[in-house]
């Protein structure tokens, strides 16, 4: 059996886990707005601030409904100028489970 995690998973270290996963899938580590970010055809789909991880799930979609309706989400608001993305769900660590799933379905809806 492997040795069981001594500390929780940081942000930092869910977003190279979720990099890593989609990688085979064109995505690529890079940055947006001097944070870390992932993008796929030279688009970012999801951006790391402090504890949120957002992802850009288009205006008026289902999924993008059910990630604002998780508590504690809200629309990205990078710059901190109250001035969100309304394409972009940022979401808290508190849902970190769900960051990959969120991860997917933002990479598929830029590909698709």
């Amino acid at each position: 059996p492997s040795p069981a995690r001594t500390h929780a998973m940081t942000p930092d270290d869910l977003f190279d886990e979720i990099a890593h996963e989609l990688a085979p899938r064109g995505a690529t580590a890079g940055a947006m707005f001097g944070k870390r970010a992932l993008k796929a055809d030279n688009k970012a789909f999801a951006c790391l601030k402090g504890d949120l991880l957002a992802f850009r799930l288009g205006d008026g979609t289902p999924a993008h409904t059910q990630a604002l309706a998780l508590p504690g989400a809200e629309l990205f608001d990078p710059s901190g100028k109250h001035r969100p993305f309304k394409d972009w769900v940022a979401i808290p660590s508190a849902h970190a489970k769900s960051w990959p799933h969120y991860a997917e379905t933002a990479l598929h809806t830029l590909k698709a």
